[in-house]
């Protein structure tokens, strides 16, 4: 879908973009995320984006994913799992404060409501991204943990005023 206020076009993603959108994931993860990490939760978010399960998930519509792009080029992602997490949601650095973000979020939503039928959607926030949660209505649902050196905080959103 197209949103007039921004030059940049959502849709949900095909196979061939998987090794693209994995490459906004890894690089925009590197840039602002990886120095508050250790080097297992490096690895650990590396080995996540490269794992063949994840992709044959994605591949058997277990595994969501919609994309933002421009002119062609893939510069955001948002995927979801077990229908109601969003596990990875990443914008190109060049995108940032854009909308690209909060526009993959919508699109994101309406499919949950209207194609799975939930009420709401759970997301473990790295520290960089929380703010922006908060601010599109994520509660946090605890304090912040750390697994396999991941640090995140987990939270949630309903669905009912979307």
């Amino acid at each position: 879908m197209l949103d007039e206020r921004f030059p940049y076009f959502i849709r949900k993603a095909r196979k061939e973009d998987w090794d693209d959108a994995m490459a906004v994931a890894w690089k925009t993860f590197l840039k602002f995320e990886a120095d508050v990490y250790t080097k297992e939760g490096v690895r650990s978010f590396y080995d996540f984006i490269t794992d063949s399960f994840l992709y044959r998930m994605f591949l058997n519509g277990a595994y969501h994913m919609f994309i933002a792009e421009d002119e062609g080029k893939i510069i955001g992602i948002i995927t979801l799992r077990n229908d109601t997490h969003i596990s990875l949601l990443f914008v190109d650095e060049d995108y940032h404060r854009q909308g690209v973000g909060s526009s993959l979020m919508k699109t994101l939503w309406v499919f949950v409501k209207t194609e799975l039928g939930k009420e709401m959607v759970t997301v473990n926030s790295s520290p960089y991204g929380r703010e922006f949660y908060h601010q599109l209505g994520f509660f946090d649902l605890g304090p912040e943990e750390a697994r396999d050196g991941i640090l995140y905080t987990p939270m949630k959103r309903v669905l009912n005023e979307c």
